[in-house]
């Protein structure tokens, strides 16, 4: 990996090598003697989770890769985020490094995991000050074996060491390919005709695994959230700022993602800031337009912990701080959508229940607005769903590690699936009326609404995770108006 990066810049003036160079760069150094570091809460979550993957699996030796970094341009990548699965098994989130392995042995084996990752080099090494890459000098210091098995509860060995390990086992490997090419190749070349089918089943497992959160992960999420809430307050008091910039939507974007960097790791995902007409379109993440007073803007974002677990959560706020007639129709449909798919969300009801609930409300009103060609009654029957045209997208997703979490679980897992106590998920019904389309009554073309809230399932119900967001109209214009005030 600091090869290649090293490569992607061989035409610019590079780092001095000579003996006499490498000599004095390496001397003078103090020494750091830093204390282990105490074990980390979520440790003892993670070995269970990983005794549970071996028990599923229990004939294969799994390797569960970090990743690698991904180039965005030249010789500049992408800041590095460690595969979900990987973190959910080892508990290291935003500090993980890439290239990082984890091998969890066959159960007859007796064997217990290890992480593998490259161990810091010493500073009378070239790699500490002439690899961009991984060179501390470079990008600061490595963490050592013996601290990230103290702070992880879990063996570490030195990613040289992998090889050999892989070699000496002899077992069938199960792993997660596509996410780092050196660890591709070692499989192939140790095991060149082994099956690849076990793959897909050990990527469907460590999704299917996330489907209930403990309480750990739980804590994690309510801390997202929290934090989320500190940056909407903080994009509401901008509002004027927002409102006198032609590319107002990169104000919202910005402001939030710094609050994101500041309280976690970054943001979950692209943050999408649809004033105007862009609200209509739902993964508007260009975030280049002007933000006017008397329209809406339609705000989807979450921050990311530094566990790297994820907020997901949509408001749709009046820009002036009050709804027109028109928008607050439209708003309160959708609210009442909302309503019906948390009353739906009950322990042992059917996880696609929570999607009809809601749409079924969508349904009913734009069929009352006179917007459909067909009854309600024909509308509703699978074949046609005509309704769907002002929303095309599901209500519901499993939130967590990624923002639409356990994506690659069984069908009867996830969308057939009774909602079990430990559930998180997204309940987010929406309106979109395209400028464009003539269909509707001209008075709606342009209004884009989305309410998102997150949720836990509980023994005997669901809690609102984002209980602290205003939702209903009133408090809604009381929060934008309170907000732009408190700054002006």
């Amino acid at each position: 990996m600091g090869t290649a990066q090293q490569r992607r810049g061989d035409s610019r003036s590079r780092t001095p090598r000579s003996s006499h160079f490498t000599e004095f760069i390496s001397q003078g150094w103090a020494q750091r003697d830093e204390p282990l570091p105490d074990a980390a809460a979520v440790a003892r979550f993670a070995a269970r989770r990983r005794a549970k993957l071996s028990a599923a699996l229990p004939d294969h030796l799994l390797l569960i890769p970090a990743g690698v970094t991904k180039v965005r341009s030249n010789d500049t990548d992408y800041r590095f985020r460690p595969h979900s699965a990987f973190t959910h098994l080892t508990g290291w989130g935003a500090d993980a490094v890439p290239g990082a392995v984890l091998m969890i042995h066959r159960q007859d084996l007796d064997r217990d995991p290890v992480l593998f990752f490259r161990r810091p080099a010493g500073r009378d090494t070239d790699e500490f000050y002439a690899d961009p890459a991984i060179g501390e000098f470079w990008n600061g210091p490595r963490p050592g074996l013996d601290a990230v098995s103290a702070l992880l509860g879990i063996g570490t060995a030195d990613l040289s060491d992998l090889a050999a390990a892989v070699a000496g086992i002899g077992t069938p490997i199960a792993t997660l390919p596509g996410l780092d090419p050196d660890l591709d190749a070692l499989i192939a070349e140790v095991q060149p005709e082994r099956s690849t089918d076990v793959d897909a089943v050990l990527e469907q497992t460590t999704s299917e695994m996330r489907l209930v959160k403990d309480v750990w992960e739980q804590k994690q999420i309510r801390q997202a959230v929290a934090a989320s809430k500190v940056g909407f307050d903080d994009v509401l008091s901008r509002f004027d700022e927002v409102v006198a910039s032609p590319r107002g939507e990169r104000i919202i974007e910005g402001a939030f993602w710094a609050r994101a960097r500041e309280l976690g790791n970054d943001v979950g995902y692209d943050t999408i800031a649809a004033a105007g007409d862009h609200a209509c379109y739902l993964h508007w993440t260009r975030n280049d337009g002007a933000v006017r007073d008397g329209d809406l803007v339609l705000i989807d974002a979450g921050v990311e912990a530094d566990s790297l677990y994820t907020a997901d959560v949509t408001r749709t706020l009046p820009v002036s701080g009050t709804f027109t007639p028109r928008q607050r129709e439209v708003y309160e449909a959708v609210l009442e959508a909302a309503d019906a798919g948390f009353a739906a969300a009950q322990p042992g009801a059917r996880f696609r229940e929570v999607h009809e609930a809601a749409i079924a409300v969508i349904a009913r009103k734009v069929s009352e607005w006179g917007l459909l060609p067909v009854s309600l009654e024909q509308t509703l029957e699978t074949e046609w769903q005509l309704h769907r045209r002002f929303m095309v997208h599901g209500t519901s997703h499993h939130l967590g590690l990624d923002v639409h979490d356990c994506a690659q679980a069984r069908r009867d897992m996830y969308l057939d699936a009774l909602l079990t106590p430990g559930m998180v998920f997204t309940i987010e019904p929406g309106l979109y009326f395209q400028a464009d389309d003539l269909t509707i009554p001209e008075d709606l073309r342009g209004i884009g609404v989305r309410i998102e809230d997150d949720v836990l399932v509980t023994e005997d119900g669901v809690e609102s995770l984002t209980a602290e967001f205003p939702r209903t109209v009133d408090e809604i214009e009381r929060w934008v108006r309170t907000r732009r005030a408190s700054i002006g």
